[in-house]
């Protein structure tokens, strides 16, 4: 399939960045898109008339068509979904409380014509877009937001907020870009909608909530996301980058973000008075010497050609200055691509814990605890489908839009479903920096782009919606049309 999707790109798409074009203009193509049109049939006429096989003139014109179509709908679209990104961003929502999100996608999908369920795995929400035989791709967008007070100054901040089991208030805002993946999700559905005369076959769009905690996609898949809908042919996202100026994108082949582990320690000491530490056994002592040899563990037990992280974030002991404690807690988060890595990673964890803690004198045993229902697998982007989504994406944004990514440490519940349902799946990056901004940081002293995970992140949305969209949907429709 690569090879003749990619032979049918080369002579197919013409390239039409205005990711970055000011409101005049967008207004200006608004108005003109009919003559647009008809100059872009023309031209298309004009290149293809003279290509000798009428098999591929004919395929080449109707996809540079459909995607005179597409760029029609967004350019019409692009202020609507401008005021509907702005909304998500104004109300986000904690993992697991993601009910008006859903709602609000349920809605967007119902007014399209499109079959919608709602409180799959909770409140995930799953839209199916029939339209005649053909492959079956699910694109999917997470909605969940994190608990963080947001700092961006922005005219539609999130000033919304939320009380915690524990009973404390914390804000909540969208730090990672789940305001613009509903927003793309949602103008992807709306525009494949819209062009249905020029695909067939099946989508399945994904509103998936939890994916902060790591639990949203599983969530789903066992509450029968590939039972009670459609089982994907293949399996699409994507994820904003801080990392790039709003316009591009990025890709990356194989391994794409990491095994995500938590795991806590609790090591058991004999407390006493601090004035008096030879009548105790020191549990933050021990601790300190369990920390120090765990970072031996990629340095000594790993092939230097393998990945990993072990990071202690948090250490807990103690209640006053002069108490020795009964006990000292440690939680880790533990990062690796394999699962011959995880393993080995995770057996050293418990082995370095358990022997420390015998040497310096513990009484017993730590308790070491991989939290099983907080693993988050390894995404991996399928190398064929990656390498047809890249040149998908050069000749539709132009080879210095489009760039490899290294493999990320960080954690991404999306390769789930491609794992569980058996098919390719791939996820790219999104630019979302204003490009003078980005410009600028990257300048010897420039001021670094806040990252995501940042009170201060924020995205120049509206270039970035499109660009979404566009590859978004040009990428579909590839695959819907590749056979």
């Amino acid at each position: 399939m690569r090879l003749r999707i990619r032979n049918r790109l080369r002579r197919v798409y013409y390239i039409d960045d205005r990711s970055n074009e000011t409101a005049s203009e967008r207004n200006a193509m608004k108005h003109g898109n009919r003559h647009v049109l008809t100059a872009m049939s023309a031209l298309v006429l004009l290149i293809f008339g003279s290509r000798s096989a009428a098999g591929e003139r004919s395929a080449g014109m109707s996809f540079a068509r459909t995607m005179i179509a597409v760029d029609a709908v967004v350019d019409a679209s692009l202020d609507d979904w401008h005021a509907f990104y702005k909304v998500c961003h104004e109300n986000p929502e904690l993992s697991l409380q993601e009910k008006e999100s859903a709602e609000r996608l349920a809605r967007h999908f119902r007014k399209l014509g499109i079959d919608t369920t709602e409180n799959v795995g909770g409140h995930g929400v799953v839209g199916v877009l029939k339209n005649g035989k053909g492959p079956t791709v699910l694109i999917r967008g997470d909605m969940d937001a994190l608990p963080i007070v947001e700092e961006t100054g922005l005219p539609f901040a999130s000033r919304k907020t939320a009380k915690l089991p524990d009973g404390h208030t914390v804000g909540i805002m969208h730090a990672c870009g789940h305001d613009m993946h509903q927003t793309v999700l949602a103008a992807t559905a709306q525009t494949l909608a819209a062009t249905k005369s020029d695909w067939k076959g099946t989508i399945v769009f994904v509103a998936q909530p939890a994916e902060e905690i790591g639990v949203g996609a599983r969530a789903m898949i066992e509450d029968g996301l590939f039972t009670r809908f459609p089982k994907p042919d293949y399996c699409i996202a994507l994820h904003v980058s801080h990392e790039q100026p709003s316009g591009a994108v990025g890709w990356t082949s194989g391994w794409v973000y990491a095994n995500v582990d938590s795991v806590d320690i609790t090591v058991h000491g004999v407390g006493g008075h601090g004035a008096y530490p030879h009548g105790t056994v020191d549990p933050v002592v021990a601790a300190a010497q369990i920390i120090t040899a765990l970072q031996t563990i990629v340095s000594r037990r790993l092939n230097p050609l393998d990945r990993a992280v072990v990071t202690v974030g948090s250490v807990h002991a103690g209640s006053k200055h002069n108490i020795i404690p009964e006990t000292a807690t440690l939680q880790l988060t533990v990062r690796s691509f394999t699962d011959e890595v995880r393993k080995e990673v995770l057996d050293s964890i418990r082995r370095i814990a358990i022997h420390t803690a015998r040497a310096m004198g513990c009484p017993k045993d730590p308790e070491v605890v991989v939290r099983s229902d907080e693993f988050t697998p390894a995404s991996y982007n399928d190398p064929e489908l990656t390498a047809t989504a890249a040149e998908v994406f050069r000749q539709l944004l132009g080879e210095k839009q489009v760039a490899e990514r290294p493999p990320s440490m960080g954690g991404e519940d999306f390769g789930r479903f491609a794992k569980a349902a058996g098919v390719p799946g791939f996820m790219f990056q999104l630019g979302v920096v204003e490009p003078k901004r980005y410009a600028a940081s990257q300048q010897e002293g420039g001021e670094p782009n806040p990252t995501v995970h940042s009170s201060k992140f924020q995205t120049d949305a509206i270039p970035t919606i499109r660009t979404g969209v566009r590859c978004m949907t040009a990428l579909a429709l590839t695959l819907l049309n590749g056979d």
